[in-house]
């Protein structure tokens, strides 16, 4: 009873809770970044140098009046945001964030289950999160909603096909579909894969900020042309789910790449036996780490670099980043087989 209920539901709540309380900082910590890039203070009012800043933003979204409107069809409307939000969670139920550790006197693996196909899991729960932006933009009955959700589906599909072919050239140098396996393939290589396929990694941190509709392809949420993009109508609770699952899809990305490129919860530089001392560090602390690296990357790029045009868009991901990925993949291929 404990092995099959009682520790699956503890290590859920873990992780949601971790999850939402992650969320609700990086969004602090973005303001403060881009506050830093302009030489801005950034949220300063709510608690010690804004601090408590998340709260206060939870507090006026709970509270905030839920406006629907009145040509909207009322049941996809409700629906679009859950459909976007829910996929995004439950994609963590096959993240390793580390090996193992002592918890009420049993040995608990730090992840919810380990399932021998949850490289493909990942990839097709994440895809259904589109269909909650493309119903959202088409149930409010507006214009603006209803482009950017068209913009979105046409950018996802196109970044998701080069993001999964990078993918599979991992699968063919780990040999297996499983991320624990994979984590376990690069600490048996004795390196990171982003070191073995560099080009994937590169093709990969491009294709997750496309997915994410992080900047610079932010075209579907582009307040200039579309007003707030699929959301423009939402208010309140449902857009706050809106908020949630764009912050929670960089998270996933981010540990997705963690775990397939950066050694997952394997300590830096394991092969160096003067560096050995590293490995003193819980798994789960180099997880984290590796996490918050990736996702200052975004943070980093959004303060940085202007948003591109549509037609750019599509010619990266179409003329530049698909054909790069499937020569990638035959590359790994023909050297697995020689090698």
């Amino acid at each position: 009873m404990i092995d099959m209920v009682v520790i699956p539901v503890f290590k859920m709540l873990v992780v949601i809770t971790a999850v939402l309380s992650a969320v609700a900082y990086m969004v602090l910590l973005e303001r403060k970044v881009q506050a830093w890039v302009q030489v801005r203070l950034g949220p300063m009012r709510v608690g010690p140098h804004g601090v408590l800043q998340p709260i206060a933003d939870v507090l006026k979204l709970i509270t905030k009046e839920d406006v629907r409107p009145a040509s909207a069809d009322r049941f996809l409307f409700t629906l679009a945001p859950i459909l976007v939000v829910v996929p995004a969670l439950i994609v963590f139920a096959v993240v390793p964030f580390g090996t193992s550790t002592t918890m009420f006197g049993k040995e608990i693996s730090l992840y919810i289950t380990d399932l021998d196909i949850g490289l493909l899991y990942i990839v097709s729960v994440a895809s259904i999160g589109l269909y909650g932006l493309i119903l959202g933009g088409w149930a409010s009955n507006s214009k603006y909603p209803l482009l950017s959700s068209l913009r979105a589906s046409a950018q996802i599909v196109s970044y998701e096909v080069a993001v999964t072919m990078t993918l599979v050239s991992l699968i063919v140098t780990a040999g297996s579909l499983s991320l624990v396996e994979i984590v376990k393939a690069q600490e048996a290589h004795g390196v990171w894969y982003v070191f073995i396929q560099p080009v994937a990694f590169v093709i990969f941190v491009i294709g997750a900020l496309a997915e994410t509709n992080r900047a610079p392809f932010d075209l579907p949420e582009a307040e200039q042309e579309l007003v707030g993009g699929f959301h423009t109508e939402y208010s309140g609770m449902r857009f706050a789910l809106f908020f949630l699952a764009e912050y929670t899809n960089m998270i996933v990305v981010s540990a997705v790449g963690v775990t397939m490129f950066l050694g997952g919860w394997l300590a830096p530089f394991s092969s160096v036996s003067w560096l050995a001392w590293l490995g003193l560090v819980p798994g789960w602390v180099w997880f984290s780490l590796k996490t918050f690296l990736l996702l200052s990357l975004f943070l980093w790029i959004r303060a940085t670099l202007p948003r591109y045009r549509y037609d750019q868009l599509m010619r990266l991901g179409w003329k530049v980043l698909i054909p790069l990925a499937l020569v990638n993949l035959a590359v790994s291929a023909v050297l697995k087989v020689l090698l």
